[in-house]
């Protein structure tokens, strides 16, 4: 569920404002407790050095140890890091590969069956635009003792952004969606398990600008289905229907007529807690503009699905530079919230906003609220119980590649301030 870097055909960002005034509103006559004072974040990890490129990060206990660590990628540096909590409240910094070029996202599974916990991850080659056949899935595999060796199982194809793992054709073992975003030229494909770590090849579509291909049961049939984000001048969300033996038809969920919509992420959960599978989703990529910076129809949206695999696009609100789409209950009052982060902003604005929640008022209603207004350029969000206290923490990924390079993050966790 990691959320991953967005297809960066960007050049140099200069970016709107967005106006506050919405954090100390009531709701429902009572002033909401989400504010720039409800969570604290700290810097977790080694010392920044540089401009951090953080694309990816997920919260797993990847060593099995009962405490909740953070895995994520570095695309300038082309590594994998794990953040692993020592003790509660204590991260250690760790190199699990070097050399993994363009690292992009980030996912944890037991890919070969063996009882622990892998990690995939999705190479572009290089984060920057580029049309060469230089992206990679590559697998690091766990030895149970804490080593990771590496080991690539498709390279050579179209920039990768996004790969994920599930049983697609129901035989007992864990299949891929495979993302590639290449530049002009982009492909979705699914690897199928023939075993020991071998993955026969299947085309889906052959689009650029693929983000991610997350796997759920979305028309509730039993089998998992492939949902994939496809940004540049497509901006479609596209279904994956599975009919069994391998078989997949390709339905667009979602397609917006402005080509400069900002397809930035999408997260399947049940958002409105029916049973069934739903889409968040952003927009807010304004990397790869002539005249780079925010437009008015960036913010946050979700697909509610009802039930068959039918959806319906409901907007939630406005948001800058909107990435990271990350839907959790924050306030703890049993609905779900969607946070989102702004990638890019007027950072020499000390009003602009980082990280926002549209907060969950109940019958479809929701009201952005103001978190922060650092960190900046947030690009990664994830959300879980890190310190075992029952309640919702955040960690976040910075990533700045344009100025100004203020505020600087490299891997943080917020905490509740009370």
């Amino acid at each position: 569920m990691a959320n991953s870097l967005v297809g960066l055909s960007f050049l140099l960002v200069s970016c709107g404002k967005e106006k506050s005034g919405l954090e100390d509103e009531p709701v429902n006559g009572v002033e909401s407790v989400l504010n720039v004072e409800y969570m604290k974040w700290k810097t977790i990890g080694d010392p920044i050095e540089g401009r951090p490129w953080v694309t990816d990060l997920s919260i797993v206990d990847l060593d099995g140890d009962g405490l909740v660590d953070v895995v994520f990628t570095e695309g300038r540096l082309n590594m994998v890091g794990w953040m692993r909590q020592v003790e509660r409240g204590v991260f250690e910094e760790l190199t699990l590969a070097d050399g993994v070029a363009g690292a992009a996202h980030v996912e944890a599974c037991d890919l070969d069956g063996d009882g622990d916990l892998d990690l995939l991850v999705a190479s572009m080659g290089i984060v920057t635009p580029n049309d060469q056949k230089i992206g990679a899935v590559v697998v690091l595999e766990n030895d149970g003792r804490e080593g990771f060796s590496k080991r690539v199982l498709v390279e050579g194809i179209d920039r990768v952004t996004d790969v994920q793992a599930g049983d697609l054709d129901g035989d007992g073992d864990l299949d891929l969606s495979v993302g590639a975003f290449g530049y002009f030229e982009g492909e979705i494909r699914w690897l199928e398990n023939r075993g020991d770590l071998e993955f026969a090849s299947h085309s889906l579509l052959g689009l650029s600008g693929t983000i991610h291909t997350p796997i759920a049961d979305v028309d509730g049939d039993g089998d998992l289905d492939i949902i994939a984000l496809v940004s540049q001048d497509w901006e479609e969300i596209y279904l994956f229907e599975n009919l069994g033996e391998g078989r997949f038809e390709a339905k667009v969920l979602f397609g917006s007529t402005n080509k400069d919509f900002g397809s930035s992420g999408i997260q399947l959960l049940d958002m409105d807690l029916d049973g069934d599978v739903d889409i968040a989703y952003t927009n807010g990529d304004g990397f790869d503009y002539a005249t780079p910076g925010a437009r008015r129809w960036h913010g946050v949206q979700w697909l509610e699905n009802d039930g068959s695999g039918e959806f319906e696009y409901r907007r939630i609100g406005d948001l800058s530079g909107a990435y990271a789409p990350c839907v959790a209950d924050i306030d703890g009052d049993g609905d779900l919230d969607f946070l989102a982060t702004s990638a890019f902003n007027d950072w020499s604005d000390a009003n602009a906003i980082s990280l926002a929640c549209f907060e969950n008022l109940g019958g479809g209603r929701f009201e952005k609220r103001i978190l922060a207004h650092a960190p900046t350029h947030l690009i990664a969000l994830e959300a879980g119980d890190l310190d075992g206290d029952g309640r919702v923490e955040l960690v976040s990924g910075g990533f700045y590649f344009y100025p100004p390079m203020i505020h600087v993050s490299r891997v943080s966790l917020w905490q509740r301030s009370q």
